[in-house]
């Protein structure tokens, strides 16, 4: 099980309309993709906002193939959507991580 990673900080100004676009909008777009089976997403905790937000949003996949096939045919055109959406208003970064029992 890989775990694809994004960790966004996002200015103070757009927090509640983020959050609302990232419920209703983005991440049923994420899961759409078939891509992935599950996923999570949390509030970063004890961290200094006082230049925004941070939040992480975790999705979960069975295989690199899923991943690979994400990062090919549907990253782009979504990552595109957040900047046109948000401009400048956030930044991220993603990590790529696998499950260890």
């Amino acid at each position: 099980m890989l775990i694809y990673n994004v960790t966004i900080q996002l200015d103070h100004s757009i927090h509640e309309l983020w959050l609302e676009w990232m419920k209703t909008k983005h991440i049923p777009e994420v899961m759409a993709t078939g891509c992935f089976t599950n996923y999570q997403f949390v509030r970063v905790l004890e961290t200094d906002e006082t230049e925004g937000i941070t939040y992480a949003t975790q999705y979960f996949a069975e295989s690199k193939a899923d991943y690979n096939r994400y990062l090919e045919l549907y990253a782009p055109a979504l990552r595109e959507d957040s900047l046109r959406t948000w401009g400048n208003k956030f930044i991220g970064f993603r990590s790529l991580m696998q499950v260890v029992h």
